[in-house]
């Protein structure tokens, strides 16, 4: 007597599989770019430069960056020292860099399109990305 009642589970499965691929199909579900982490997604590709010599900037502001939506795909060095943060709007929308500043909450936004680039904002790091010692002014 144990086949009917293996049976009778193996149907209650195909039927929660049947109707799981039918809502699916029906749109109920997100699909493929509607998935996103939870959270606000800022829709624009950032790299972040370290314009200061704090070792470790850049990595922590890529952190504090991703953890609000921002899709940093490379951090590093930058060639050249800044004295205050940049934000470079490199692709063809220029809401890309306000959108940034806003997360970021500090830099001055300018726009210097570049083609050969394949991401939308360069961040360049300066002074005042840095941690202030505790204390300090």
């Amino acid at each position: 007597m144990r086949w009917p009642r293996a049976a009778a589970g193996l149907v209650a499965v195909a039927i929660l599989v049947g109707l799981a691929w039918w809502l699916s199909a029906r749109g109920a579900g997100p699909r493929g770019a509607e998935r996103q982490i939870p959270g606000v997604r800022i829709p624009y590709t950032v790299e972040v430069l370290n314009g200061t010599t704090v070792d470790g900037l850049a990595g922590a502001v890529t952190a504090r960056l991703r953890r609000a939506g921002v899709d940093v795909v490379f951090y590093g060095a930058s060639a050249e020292p800044a004295d205050s943060t940049l934000i470079i709007v490199r692709g063809a929308d220029p809401a890309a860099g306000s959108a940034v500043r806003d997360a970021l909450g500090f830099g001055r936004v300018v726009v210097r399109p570049d083609p050969g680039l394949v991401l939308d904002v360069s961040v360049v790091l300066g002074a005042d990305a840095a941690p202030r010692p505790e204390g300090g002014t």
